[in-house]
């Protein structure tokens, strides 16, 4: 019986690049993921939750001022999710 070499390849990012924001509350500190780039995953993993909830999710964000779009457009580089974004960025605009 053969046995293949496995390759892991190991990466590290700052938190910047995963969008992790630190959120004090009484208790102790929180980190969370910004709404940029929750909206980037719903757009990288649409199979999970639905394209429905990707798009309202994006169109929540830019209502209610959760985000600007350059930190959007960060998120979604980061993702791997510019093109698959940017008609339903362009589509709100």
């Amino acid at each position: 019986m053969e046995r293949s070499a496995v390759v892991i390849k190991h990466r590290k990012f700052d938190e910047a690049a995963f969008g992790v924001q630190e959120h004090a509350l009484p208790g102790g500190t929180v980190r969370v993921y910004s709404p940029a780039k929750t909206v980037a995953d719903c757009f990288q993993y649409p199979h999970k939750s639905g394209l429905d909830v990707a798009i309202e999710s994006l169109r929540d964000g830019r209502r209610e001022r959760k985000f600007p779009m350059n930190e959007l457009s960060k998120a979604a580089a980061v993702c791997r999710v510019s093109r698959a974004i940017q008609p339903y960025v362009e589509m709100l605009a």
